[in-house]
């Protein structure tokens, strides 16, 4: 967006500049503005700074479509070529209007789907680099930028397809899937169990098959690395160990599996939903740390849940789940989840990287 403006303010004479120099000037500042504040947003969300309960302001939609078009209008007297002030004027309002709107329409959408938020904001980041492409005559950031906003737009496909959510829904602050219902949701009743490390210990090393699934608070408390060492344990002492991963576990595809491989695990242990959603019947224990949604059976049983037809890792058909967490809090969708109220489902509540040390060590001891 700066270098938008500048590029306008410094011309020669800005009212002789020709359609896509003024198209490009005006779609790199506002296509900057929105995932600059996007951005912002976004982030607050993710690191707890602000609420991830989406923003419920009941002129929602009027705000963003008189936002909207008060950004088309001062894009189309820029495009009328004008005056270097008048014109420099409304290109200042329109980075104003849109850096708005970037940041209302992000924090109108729940935690839940900043996932999927950030991988728009990605594909924006690109499409605004393209437009500065044209803008500045440089075929070589066109092309890099073209590359960022396809990939961003093809990882955004990705994420709402494994999330069951329709990318129009998300981006204006929808509710649900497309499976939701308009009911009320089920209300679970119960008490959640807690277990200790030693306990865990002892029931892993009394197992014969184990599935771990991660989560945002694996990567979060960085506990890959104890993790591992765990794993290695399990596995000398005859122990079938593997890991499932969800599509959208962690902030966006991948971010697990790229954990995982930093940390050293085989490739052949890590499996996608798919390869083992059917596996988990035949399991002794699931451990599962720091994921909450992506292992919510109310996304199968209630079809009135904000999730409701997300694909989950359906971990409470094992014998016995363990779920690591630092509190009993609901996930980013905000969602109950009655897996921890189930009477195979034990908490072990803290920080994942502690406790998976404390686990590798008490493993350890008892190999």
């Amino acid at each position: 967006s700066a270098a938008a403006v500048g590029d306008y303010a410094n011309a020669e004479s800005a009212a002789d500049l020709d359609k896509v120099h003024l198209a490009s000037v005006y779609l790199a500042t506002i296509i900057g503005s929105v995932t600059c504040t996007g951005s912002l947003v976004a982030f607050g969300k993710l690191d707890g700074r602000m609420s991830s309960t989406p923003m419920a302001h009941p002129a929602r939609d009027q705000i963003n479509m008189g936002l909207g078009a008060a950004t088309l209008g001062a894009g189309a007297v820029v495009m009328g070529g004008p005056e270097v002030g008048t014109g420099l004027a409304a290109l200042g309002g329109a980075l104003g209007t849109s850096g708005a709107l970037g940041w209302h329409m992000t924090a109108s959408i729940g935690g839940a789907d900043m996932p999927v938020v950030i991988t728009v904001l990605n594909s924006y980041s690109g499409w605004a680099l393209c437009a500065e492409g044209f803008m500045l005559d440089m075929p070589v950031m066109t092309t890099v930028g073209a590359l960022i906003g396809c990939s961003g737009a093809a990882l955004t496909k990705i994420m709402c397809d494994a999330m069951n959510r329709d990318i129009l829904s998300v981006i204006l602050g929808g509710y649900g899937t497309k499976a939701s219902g308009g009911g009320e949701a089920m209300k679970f009743e119960g008490e959640a169990t807690q277990t200790n490390v030693d306990e865990t210990c002892k029931l892993l090393m009394e197992s014969e098959s184990v599935i771990i699934v991660p989560g945002y608070g694996l990567a979060v408390a960085k506990g890959q690395y104890p993790l591992k060492e765990m794993v290695e344990v399990l596995r000398k002492a005859g122990k079938k160990v593997r890991f499932g991963i969800h599509p959208v576990a962690g902030r966006m595809p991948g971010q697990l599996n790229v954990l995982l491989a930093e940390a050293g695990v085989p490739y052949d242990i890590v499996e996608e939903l798919e390869e083992i959603n059917d596996d988990f019947d035949s399991t002794d224990v699931v451990l599962v740390i720091g994921a909450n949604d992506t292992v919510n059976s109310a996304a199968e049983d209630d079809p009135n849940s904000e999730i409701a037809g997300m694909p989950v890792m359906r971990v409470w058909k094992a014998n016995q789940v363990i779920v690591m967490k630092r509190s009993l809090a609901a996930g980013y969708a905000g969602v109950e989840n009655p897996v921890f109220l189930k009477d195979n489902t034990d908490m072990l509540l803290g920080d994942a990287k502690d406790t998976c040390e404390k686990l590798a060590a008490g493993c350890k001891a008892l190999a």
